[in-house]
């Protein structure tokens, strides 16, 4: 009886965190989130490193693919297709379309693995589920911003050796536009991943969905090529705003419509809504399905 009072007082003393089954499906627990912030670098530098590793050329396919990409545009749809650019280089145009659209699908493809991809992980010590698909979300960041680097690179030559291209104030907007992309990424990713716990026939759909919605967003073409008939199917593509802004902001071509980026934020913020809290929901219980 001696020892038990010591024992009562460290463990008071020392005890600084309570793990409750039952949580709301409105808690996004940021908090919890911010304090795990260490493990949310952990998973980054993993995801970061782990790419590209045993590889020849290791990083340089981060800059390799969009390279290749490009190419096969300009020649398919630029030379042999000969779509039009609103003036603009058609490697340049490309590219710019190349790497938004990039980020926005790696987003979208790695965070509607997540609850497959980790249930071992899951299933062995306690930590914020969120912390997986926001750690995707950072680094596919890190190699947006690589990307990006050499998307301006790019731009730099064509300035100066003669090109019409013309940066302006809408590059202010630039963390905004990142801000919808990976919230889109996010959104449309965790609800897939919460779905594919049942429904694994998900994870062959997303790939090839991602790519036909490729087609249905102005990558390989601007909006003001599509007939005015059809050019609302485009629009109502949240991801069509975005890309358009990015062009308009780094390149000067393009069109830029307030009220189609506010309703590309709003459908974003609905999309991340309902992804919280069918994630919560589905985080609950997931192993018995898995």
């Amino acid at each position: 009886m001696e020892n038990s009072e010591p024992s009562e007082q460290i463990s008071d003393e020392y005890w600084d965190m309570t793990i409750e089954p039952q949580r709301g499906l409105f808690d996004l627990q940021l908090k919890e989130l911010w304090r795990y912030r260490d493990l949310v670098m952990l998973f980054v530098r993993r995801d970061f490193v782990s790419v590209y590793k045993q590889t020849i050329l290791g990083p340089l396919w981060f800059l390799i693919q969009p390279l290749l990409t490009t190419i096969t545009f300009t020649i398919i749809f630029g030379q042999i297709a000969r779509l039009p650019t609103d003036g603009l280089p058609q490697f340049l145009f490309y590219l710019s379309g190349t790497v938004v659209w990039s980020y926005f699908a790696d987003c979208l493809n790695k965070t509607s693995n997540t609850f497959v991809a980790n249930y071992n992980l899951f299933g062995k010590v306690y930590f914020p589920r969120l912390a997986v698909p926001v750690s995707i979300l950072i680094s596919s960041l890190i190699t947006f911003v690589i990307q990006l680097l050499l998307f301006v690179a790019f731009m730099i030559f064509f300035i100066l050796s003669g090109s019409e291209i013309r940066p302006n104030l809408w590059l202010l907007f630039f963390p905004v536009l990142i801000l919808m992309m990976a919230g889109l990424g996010l959104g449309f990713g965790i609800i897939i991943s919460s779905l594919t716990t049942k429904y694994r026939d998900l994870r062959f759909l997303v790939t090839f969905g991602v790519q036909l919605l490729m087609y249905a967003t102005p990558v390989i073409y601007p909006v003001s090529s599509i007939p005015d008939r059809f050019r609302w199917i485009i629009q109502a593509n949240p991801m069509t705003p975005i890309v358009e802004t990015f062009r308009y902001a780094f390149l000067g071509a393009g069109t830029v419509a307030i009220g189609q980026l506010l309703y590309s934020f709003g459908f974003m913020l609905v999309v991340v809504f309902l992804g919280v809290i069918i994630f919560n929901r589905v985080e609950q219980n997931f192993m018995d399905t898995v």
